[in-house]
């Protein structure tokens, strides 16, 4: 787990006028990152533009089952004669969807908590850190796996199942952020002065805690993608003959060796898609360390 950004002071100080332009100037200066937007860019764009750029995934053709790679067919055909292509690109519709919604879903239910525990301590603190220990001692995968067995199988079943088994880590990182923002002089004035909690929460806690928890969403998007394709390997995720990536290679390596081209693009999809967030996810920690911004800044006056 990212250890949680101090926004305490810097050996050099950076003016809230520049500050974006420095971010920018270091991520513009990242080549993993830009590598990472591109390739996230690339697709986004092939999900909204699926249906004018592909055929239809679910169109059979038996007499053209297991075509090798052509200048019809760029990426073969399946066991039912299915276009490869059209279905990796259509796969990419539910990996993006439940990778960014079930991360909104963690956010939206992980924060709060461990603000309100970071802040109020006390019982609250104590059940709910007590909570996150025990969640947190189940993979995340074992928990989505359990939320699917339990409730179906289907997409909004899917982004709940996964949002609710990374809800620990962000309690714990919006925990352990408040834990440090609370005791800064700003945040002790304020409660001196007679600051109402709630005040003091939306004002200087919220904005100061928000920075760790987007470098941790953007990493957990790739986790996300990743338990997606796996619980629809399973047979517990997107349902044939509806593609996803993680039914497209189970579907593959049953002919790895006779048709390998139904297990290895998907799988090489799945793969580039995971990197891009993580590259772009590292990138992000950097840009919002105000180490790195002082550092920048430091160097651009010398």
């Amino acid at each position: 787990m990212s250890e949680p950004i101090s926004y305490a002071q810097t050996d050099a100080p950076v003016s809230r006028r520049n500050t974006w332009s420095l971010r920018l100037s270091l991520l513009v200066s990242d080549r993993g990152a830009l590598a990472g937007i591109i390739i996230i860019a690339f697709i986004v764009l092939v999900a909204l533009l699926a249906p004018w750029i592909a055929v239809d995934p679910t169109e059979q053709s038996i007499t053209q089952a297991f075509a090798p790679p052509s200048m019809t067919h760029w990426f073969g055909t399946d066991e039912f004669g299915r276009d490869v292509l059209s279905r990796v690109i259509y796969g990419t519709r539910p990996a993006l969807y439940v990778g960014i919604l079930s991360v909104f879903v963690s956010i939206l239910l992980g924060m709060p908590l461990g603000i309100l525990a970071g802040y109020r301590g006390g019982w609250i603190d104590t059940v709910v850190s007590g909570f996150v220990d025990i969640m947190l001692s189940f993979p995340s995968l074992l928990l989505a796996l359990m939320v699917v067995t339990l409730v179906g199988s289907s997409m909004g079943v899917l982004v709940l199942a996964i949002g609710i088994a990374h809800v620990p880590i962000f309690i714990r990182l919006a925990r352990s952020s408040t834990l440090i923002i609370r005791e800064l002089d700003y945040v002790t004035a304020s409660r001196s002065f007679g600051g109402r909690q709630f005040h003091i929460l939306l004002r200087h806690i919220f904005p100061n805690a928000v920075g760790p928890l987007i470098v941790m969403a953007t990493l957990s998007i790739a986790g996300a993608i990743r338990e997606e394709a796996a619980l629809s390997f399973l047979g517990l995720g997107i349902q044939p003959p509806e593609p996803s990536w993680g039914n497209l290679i189970r579907d593959g390596v049953i002919t790895i060796l006779d048709a390998p081209w139904l297990a290895l693009i998907p799988g090489l999809c799945l793969t580039l898609a995971v990197l891009a967030f993580n590259l772009v996810g590292d990138s992000v920690r950097d840009i919002l360390d105000p180490r790195d911004l002082s550092a920048s800044a430091l160097k651009k006056g010398k």
